[in-house]
């Protein structure tokens, strides 16, 4: 089964591939028009973003938004995570925010919302979440976005493997979750 990936992201198609070839799903993308994500939650964006692409392409479409609620900041950065500030100084803008914080204070999750959008119009919904604490400083090469910052015990999602992160992450919590609809709503329409 082929699906298009709603992402320009280079960091979140790798995860995508990972986290669905695995089920059997060839991850395709496509040069696809990008959608204003006017969303007021990271599950109305990612549906944005889904039914858009499914809509370009035909084909079934797979979308996340998600982001970094930071405590300290009354949960921002949130859905405008990729927003913001200038490329290349999100990381630091949130580290700055929190300079001087004292460590009780820096708690955080990231939250991924999956929409999978068919050309039929059905439509499957998936969350996941995790949680952690800003480091006081970017540590780490892996990953990608806010990954350096994020600390789970003593290491930051920058300094663990890829498969760690997937068993751990906010998007490999809502894909264990969309694999499993998945699983059930494709059993569903064979029996139909």
């Amino acid at each position: 089964m082929k699906f298009v990936i709603a992402t320009h992201n280079k960091g979140k198609l790798v995860e995508f591939k990972r986290l669905l070839e695995p089920m059997g799903i060839e991850a395709v993308t496509m040069d696809i028009t990008e959608p204003e994500e006017t969303g007021a939650t990271f599950e109305e964006n990612a549906c944005i973003k889904a039914q858009a692409a499914c809509r370009e392409t035909g084909l079934p479409a797979v979308a996340d938004d998600s982001g970094l609620c930071v405590d300290y900041l009354d949960g921002a950065p949130g859905i405008y995570s990729a927003r913001f500030a200038e490329p290349g100084k999100r990381r630091l803008t949130v580290l700055e925010k929190l300079q001087g914080v004292p460590k009780e204070q820096r708690g955080a999750h990231f939250v991924s919302a999956v929409c999978c959008v068919f050309p039929n119009g059905d439509r499957i919904d998936a969350i996941g979440k995790c949680f952690g604490e800003i480091a006081t400083e970017s540590r780490g090469e892996n990953g990608f976005g806010y990954d350096s910052i994020f600390l789970q015990g003593d290491l930051t999602f920058g300094e663990i493997s890829s498969e760690e992160k997937d068993e751990r992450s906010h998007r490999g919590h809502a894909f264990a979750d969309f694999e499993q609809k998945l699983r059930a709503y494709l059993q569903e329409k064979e029996g139909e």
